[in-house]
């Protein structure tokens, strides 16, 4: 019996080039070295197919530009010998490739050909099931295991086929070998004894694909390399790899053949996402969810009050925003509800609120997430960690406490002491005091660091606006409102560093590192510290404090040796609704 090379809908075009032999070993090693191939071979779609995957996979595979695809069986359900329900289904597969450009070679599988009755209607759709083909120096053999269960079912007509066009065809670079059934895991994988694998490695076969499980897998043997494809669209759950919807892709040169898995929607379309609707996402992104009113904590971090208000904003002018804000929810802290529908219209905002409890390390805090249309159809996700603000109080000075670094008795009151390493966790510096007060003219700032290694303090750094951030320090982050945050560090050296930091019209926080304030500065060092004192004038803040005044606030003393610092609040952030608040009282 002849099994023809060719498959049913080749074009003219096609037919002439297969019919045209192989060139000499040596010109198609060139060839190759010059100009790689690169085909893809999609997975079984089906049994039990999950509808709109295969035919995305299809379109990713064409925006990859194969110079052709390969197929490892199951493209119907099959299993039946009504003649209307098999035309029914093969004509949905060919719908699928409608948006391929490039040439697709077909592999029988089980649910193709269940049955001898169904074989008339494969080669109507598909041509014969067992062909071969070369292309560029590269041989291609498809056979057909879809009606047997083992290697020793192979009938001896094609086992003699296959024979006969191995020893044709000895003069290609290489040979690869697609079936269904990977008969192959269950002998060579145990060691055990394969037929048809003695024919391939007498013949000097590369490489072999199959498909059937629905699962990648692969292996090297007497270096042939055999290779299971995966689900393209049937039914499944990820493997071992984690690799569930996905195509493979094959790049043969004249260094071998690579083979590798591509999962489903990692091939995305070259316009898939505009440079407008990345700045659009990168601007609006973190502004869709926003804390009204953040969860209060004291300086012993228990909360004060149980309601926090979030604003929930649709930045599309376009879009309606359809989606539900969940909460992540960490142990010990309850927030009700942790779900909510939310439909907003186009740049149209709600406020939403929600009970909050907690019993629990201040971090890590709740988390919301939401989708929303960053353009028309398009939807990507936003997070936004719960607004939780710590309370520190600005103490009034009854006389200007004496600035020489020293922290004296009865001139500083109530002490920041508790912190939190950048990850959330207990602090892991040596143990700090942050003290504040003020009067009509002065915001004055005070820090205590226990050192338990003075030698090695690093503060180099004397010039103003050197990287003192680099070494040991202190830092402030201070938002009397009017738009601006003014960032201060301080090292041992009293050197300062300073800036600030407004949010700009595109809404983002940018930094006006030539601004310069000018302060009073000293600081001390003695056995087991070191500490400063400051004296920073409310005018070039822009602002004034009284008794009940409410300013954004975080501050931290970071500590060279040890690589960390010590944060009030996480993260460190020039965003004001990131910072805490500072009362003056």
């Amino acid at each position: 019996m002849r099994f023809p090379g060719v498959i049913g809908k080749l074009s003219l075009f096609l037919v002439l080039f297969l019919a045209t032999g192989v060139i000499s070993a040596s010109a198609q090693e060139d060839n190759l070295k010059e100009f790689p191939m690169r085909f893809a071979i999609l997975g079984d779609r089906t049994g039990g197919h999950v509808p709109g995957i295969y035919g995305q996979v299809v379109k990713e595979v064409e925006r990859m530009r194969p110079d052709f695809v390969m197929n490892v069986g199951d493209m119907i359900e099959g299993y039946t010998a009504d003649t209307m329900v098999l035309i029914s289904e093969w004509n949905e597969y060919d719908s699928l490739l409608q948006g391929l450009s490039r040439p697709i070679y077909r592999t029988p599988g089980n649910h193709d050909i269940t049955m001898d009755e169904m074989l008339e209607l494969y080669r109507r759709y598909c041509g014969e099931p067992v062909y071969s083909f070369t292309r560029r120096g590269v041989h291609f053999i498809i056979m057909d295991n879809s009606r047997i269960e083992k290697v020793e079912d192979f009938d001896k007509e094609q086992l003699d086929w296959l024979v006969d066009d191995l020893t044709k065809n000895q003069d290609v670079l290489y040979t690869m070998v697609f079936f269904h059934k990977p008969f192959w895991s269950k002998t060579l994988a145990y060691g055990k004894p394969d037929s048809l694998h003695d024919i391939f490695v007498k013949y000097g076969v590369d490489a072999v694909f199959s498909g059937h499980f629905h699962t990648y897998f692969s292996g090297l043997y007497d270096g042939i390399k055999y290779t299971a494809v995966g689900s393209s669209g049937g039914d499944t759950e990820t493997g071992l790899t984690g690799i569930k919807f996905h195509f493979a892709w094959v790049t043969v040169d004249g260094e071998g053949i690579h083979i590798a898995p591509i999962l489903y929607q990692a091939v995305r379309a070259w316009d898939e996402v505009s440079a407008a609707e990345n700045e659009f996402a990168y601007v609006k992104g973190s502004q869709v969810i926003s804390f009204a009113s953040p969860l209060l904590v004291d300086n012993e971090l228990k909360p004060l009050g149980g309601m926090v208000s979030a604003r929930i904003w649709n930045p599309n002018s376009e879009e309606t925003l359809s989606d539900t804000l969940v909460w992540d929810v960490p142990s010990g802290w309850t927030i009700e509800p942790s779900r909510m529908a939310v439909t907003i219209p186009p740049l149209d905002s709600t406020t939403v609120n929600f009970r909050v409890m907690m019993d629990a390390p201040l971090y890590p805090a709740p988390e919301a997430s939401l989708n929303y249309p960053y353009a028309v159809g398009k939807y990507t996700s936003t997070q936004k960690g719960l607004a939780v603000q710590r309370t520190a109080f600005c103490v009034r000075a009854e006389k200007k406490p004496k600035i020489d670094g020293k922290i004296g008795e009865g001139e500083w009151a109530e002490p920041v002491s508790k912190f939190f390493s950048p990850d959330g966790g207990p602090a892991t510096t040596d143990g700090v005091d942050f003290y504040f007060s003020y009067d009509d003219k002065n915001l004055y700032l005070g820090a205590y660091c226990k050192e338990s290694r003075p030698d090695s303090i690093m503060a180099a750094i004397t010039e103003h606006d050197g990287a003192i951030y680099g070494e040991d320090c202190v830092g402030y982050f201070f938002y009397p409102g009017k738009d601006t945050v003014y960032q201060i560090y301080i090292n041992p050296n009293g050197a300062v560093f300073d800036q600030a930091i407004f949010r700009n019209e595109n809404g983002e926080m940018e930094s006006i590192r030539e601004w310069d304030g000018k302060y009073e500065v000293k600081t001390a060092r003695g056995e087991g510290f070191w500490s400063v004192e400051a004296a920073v004038p409310l005018a070039q803040l822009n602002a004034m404090i009284k008794e009940g005044d409410e300013w954004g606030l975080n501050f931290r003393r970071k500590q060279r040796r040890l690589g960390t610092s010590s944060d009030w609040m996480i993260p460190i952030e020039y965003d004001p609704e990131l910072l805490g608040k500072l009362i003056a009282k």
